[in-house]
């Protein structure tokens, strides 16, 4: 990991060709939160800026953060930290962003479930993105496909499966993520979603507030695909308030069958969280899985 005198550099290079002036770093204030990269808060003396960065090797990453940061706010929908530059050098890669002060005092759940209704709204002809990216720190495949149930297996489930057998899950979890990858289309057989423009990561941790309440989202993992995903990983860890959900549905009500899929993508991201950190994730995952078949099989 680059030493912060010579992140500071680096971040002083890369803004002076991003505004076209000196710029000097006045501190760099260590930031909690991310259990991937290390934050800071950028002082200047052309203001404040938000820094997160890794070793040189996660460059993509950072790359495709920005363009996914790009792309979201080209709908002028949610708000989204503005990307500066992206940071490299032979021991550093990371991401400068547009510093956002963030508050709990007046939160506007409502504006935020419309806004996301609204992003939503734009589409893609085929589910997947123009880029692989990551999900945490782990590589997350976008190829392209007219198939939702494909880009599901494919793309999303199959890849959490293999990674699973490396990291030693147990055989009955391989076995009956196995059998669920081959049912998908059961699942998915009345489902035929247009490709949404997603989020892809959105949990309480990548979401707030500026001090007037206007939401904020960050951290995205887009690409193409059911906007229903997006919901779901919203409700995983703790979910959000009511006023979101209400906002959001009137603007987009939820399709027949939510309840079945929620516990399909929620599984994307509890398998992602047993490669990244193992642990009970493990037990978790075999736990819906079990569910979600013995909701299908009736169904056979």
């Amino acid at each position: 990991m680059q030493t912060p005198d010579s992140l500071i550099e680096t971040i002083e290079v890369r803004l002076r060709d991003a505004i076209g002036n000196r710029v000097d770093v006045q501190n760099l204030v260590a930031l909690s939160g991310g259990d991937i990269n290390r934050a800071a808060r950028v002082i200047t003396n052309h203001g404040d800026y938000f820094a997160k960065y890794n070793s040189s090797e996660f460059i993509e990453m950072f790359s495709a953060e920005r363009d996914a940061l790009d792309e979201i706010a080209a709908t002028g929908t949610v708000r989204v930290p503005q990307p500066v530059a992206t940071l490299q050098s032979d021991t550093c890669a990371g991401l400068l962003l547009e510093y956002l002060p963030l508050s709990n005092r007046n939160p506007n759940w409502s504006a935020l479930g419309e806004r996301l209704a609204q992003m939503h709204s734009h589409t893609a002809d085929l589910h997947g993105w123009c880029r692989d990216n990551t999900i945490g720190a782990t590589v997350q495949i976008n190829r392209q496909t007219e198939s939702w149930s494909e880009f599901w297996r494919d793309s999303r489930m199959t890849p959490q499966l293999q990674m699973a057998a490396q990291n030693g899950a147990p055989q009955t979890l391989l076995d009956a993520g196995d059998e669920l990858r081959r049912k998908l289309d059961q699942v998915f057989a009345s489902h035929t979603p247009q490709p949404s423009l997603l989020h892809g990561d959105l949990w309480s941790g990548n979401a707030g507030f500026l001090e007037d309440g206007t939401p904020v989202i960050f951290d995205p993992a887009s690409y193409f695909g059911d906007s229903e995903t997006d919901l779901a990983m919203s409700e995983l860890f703790g979910g959000f308030e009511h006023a979101f959900y209400h906002a959001y549905t009137s603007a987009r009500p939820a399709d027949e069958g939510y309840a079945l899929r929620k516990s399909v993508y929620q599984l994307y991201h509890l398998l992602n969280h047993f490669n990244l950190f193992g642990g009970m994730y493990a037990s978790r995952c075999e736990q819906l899985m079990r569910s979600i078949l013995r909701a299908i099989r009736p169904q056979i």
